[in-house]
């Protein structure tokens, strides 16, 4: 069985207009989520928690995409 975990997270951006954090140091982590429906609801509500500043971004990150199943794991993965 594979896993598709998702972390969702967010924080204030500099401008809107650009994916910029004010300070990556006060980011907001929601949590990670063994799947989509379950990061999406996380995100929904943060997004919604903070829909009165325009400068608060959240957002989902496929974590599952970091990774390659079929590429051979590398020697220092092993040891883990």
């Amino acid at each position: 069985m594979v896993q598709r975990l998702h972390l969702v997270f967010g924080g204030e951006l500099v401008t809107p207009e650009k994916n910029v954090f004010k300070n990556v140091e006060d980011l907001h982590v929601v949590g990670i989520f063994p799947d989509y429906a379950s990061a999406h609801d996380a995100w929904k509500a943060e997004a919604q928690r903070t829909v009165d500043n325009a400068h608060m971004r959240y957002y989902i990150a496929h974590l599952h995409r970091l990774r390659d199943e079929e590429t051979e794991a590398s020697t220092t993965e092993e040891l883990g």
